[in-house]
């Protein structure tokens, strides 16, 4: 299978071949402590730590941010998990199986070009945030100033050479990131604490300038729902190699709680521990650490960016292999470390987060809203996978677009701008949209012979393997 859809797409040996094909069932092998630290990896990175800090340098208390960014992730995986089973299921990428709800073609316009495009943003910020980290112990350690952008695109290349790889890679690196990571993690920590007037009783007390303010919450639960849910329609893709459901609920819901609550943690520890009188917690850790600590520091932001980079240029990869399905997914991850890469040139991207997070949201969370209500409530989590590749299949809709899911993404997008940010604008689009696509639906359903067939109950059983094979053979749509 390997040989065949390396031969048919072009793409080197000893990297993963499988882009929008499915995984077939005795290749999906993943427990779930391997997703578990992939996930925790991905959720331990510098661009986590800087958004606690942040949410406490906006004047939050201390507590106030970690539960304000804890409970957004947990809104945001609530929708992840149902998306994820996917991948679990049947071994699809998470932007193949959108075509399910949106069309062969629609899924192509909506939700692929759009994670494309935060695939690209989301590995620049997350670059310049780990590069602010560089510098900083940089700094420390020569005494010199570094330039930032040249730093960051430098850090980009490094990044990008493993995402190239594949699924392995992110395997393999996270088994060797996690312990290292959670190690120097309790270092950095325990510097903290030791330092003069960091002591735990006085950050944790710490009420900042707003402390427990509902509507400045209310944001920052926002920002942290919105950047994981811009992930939903890559659910599956970090899924789609697992053994079982049990695997990926107990892996993925666990490390999101855990990995978000540490790095906000310290973000926000180290920014409380000046009272809100620096706004980047690399500076704080670095300032008076010995050498070695500041080693460590250097390590720690490294791997932490390596881990979610790589999977953040992973998914970008595939998301635009579902646009060109003649492409192979090396050669679209290629093309997506080149933008991100070249993003990655503009440090002030950094600025104005939550507007820009929100922003993100407001555009996937109508789309989370109609995948999961389709998925759950229309298909009853039961797809005709053959038909996602077939012109004139059940999901070919109005000439390969399902214009009600379409539309309904649209107007998600304008409702969520009069939605007020203290009712929580991603969670509420999210429902919203998605009961009201499915009332359109049922009324449909009984009208439109398009809407019927697609909605009517899937008996079909496949080889994967062999459906693999005929898409290598024969290309895919």
């Amino acid at each position: 299978m390997d040989s065949e859809l390396a031969q048919h797409y072009r793409q080197p040996g000893g990297v993963e071949q499988f882009g929008i094909e499915a995984i077939p069932e005795d290749r999906r092998t993943v427990k779930w402590y391997d997703l578990f630290a992939i996930i925790l990896n991905f959720l331990v990175n510098p661009g986590t730590i800087l958004v606690g800090a942040l949410a406490v340098a906006a004047g939050l208390a201390f507590w106030a941010a970690v539960v304000s960014l804890v409970l957004g992730i947990s809104i945001a995986f609530g929708a992840y998990v149902v998306m994820a089973t996917v991948g679990v299921d049947y071994g699809l990428p998470g932007q193949v199986a959108t075509r399910f709800a949106f069309g062969i073609r629609g899924a192509k316009v909506a939700p692929s070009i759009l994670r494309s495009i935060s695939s690209v943003y989301w590995f620049a910020f997350q670059t310049i945030a780990g590069a602010l980290g560089i510098v900083a112990v940089l700094h420390q350690i020569t005494g010199r100033d570094f330039n930032l952008a040249v730093v960051s695109v430098l850090f980009a290349f490094a990044q990008a050479l493993i995402a190239t790889v594949g699924y392995n890679s992110l395997k393999y690196l996270s088994r060797v990131a996690f312990f290292s990571k959670i190690a120097i993690t309790a270092i950095l920590l325990w510097v903290l604490i030791s330092q003069q007037g960091h002591s735990p009783l006085q950050v944790f007390g710490y009420q900042g300038k707003l402390g427990w303010n509902w509507v400045v919450m209310a944001v920052w639960v926002n920002a942290a729902a919105a950047a994981w849910l811009s992930m939903i329609t890559d659910a599956a893709d970090f899924c789609r190699y697992s053994r079982s459901r049990a695997d990926m609920w107990v892996g993925t819901f666990l490390a999101a709680v855990l990995g978000q609550g540490i790095s906000v943690f310290l973000g926000g520890y180290a920014i409380a521990s000046v009272a809100g009188k620096n706004t980047n917690p690399f500076d704080v850790m670095a300032a008076g650490a010995s050498l070695w600590v500041l080693i460590a520091l250097l390590i720690y932001v490294v791997f932490d960016n390596w881990t979610i980079n790589v999977l953040n240029l992973y998914t970008g990869g595939l998301a635009l292999c579902n646009i060109f399905t003649k492409v192979g997914r090396f050669w679209t991850t290629l093309v997506v470390s080149a933008l991100g890469i070249a993003l990655s040139l503009f440090p002030s991207l950094i600025n104005g987060y939550s507007s820009q997070v929100s922003i993100i949201g407001d555009l996937f969370a109508p789309i989370a809203g109609i995948l999961i209500a389709d998925y759950v409530f229309v298909r009853h989590m039961k797809l005709d996978v053959p038909a996602l590749f077939q012109r004139n299949g059940r999901y070919w809709y109005w000439r390969g677009f399902n214009w009600v899911a379409i539309g309904w993404t649209i107007l998600g997008f304008i409702i969520s701008v009069f939605i007020p940010p203290v009712m929580i604008k991603t969670l509420s689009t999210m429902i919203i949209t998605g009961v009201l696509y499915l009332v359109t639906e049922a009324i449909l359903r009984s009208r439109v012979d398009v809407v019927a067939r697609a909605a009517a109950d899937v008996e079909v059983r496949v080889d994967l393997a062999q459906l693999d094979r005929e898409l290598a053979a024969h290309g895919a749509n």
